[in-house]
């Protein structure tokens, strides 16, 4: 059996590009999550810290693990330690 912590929140690092870092106002952080969760609630998360990002969440794509995940019900099993990405619309506006 491994450590009974895994159960408890991990420290994720949370990655901003381009117009999330401008909002946020910092390039990555690391954040206490739950380990099982949604993509949208892992949003929500996020904008508790930096509610300035709200603005973009229409846009936003998420990856975990280097992989694509949409905001919505999709559930996240995340490991502590595991990058998020906060990939805002790319576009030249």
């Amino acid at each position: 059996g491994g450590p009974e912590r895994c159960l408890l929140p991990g420290q994720v690092s949370v990655l901003y590009f381009a117009r999330s870092a401008e909002l946020a106002g910092l390039r990555c952080e690391t954040l206490s999550v739950p380990r099982e969760i949604t993509s949208l609630q892992l949003w929500e998360e996020i904008v508790k810290v930096h509610p300035r990002l709200a603005v973009i969440r229409d846009q936003v794509v998420f990856a975990v693990r280097q992989e694509y995940v949409l905001l919505g019900d999709q559930p996240l099993v995340l490991q502590p330690g595991d990058e998020i990405a906060i990939i805002p619309p790319i576009s030249g506006g």
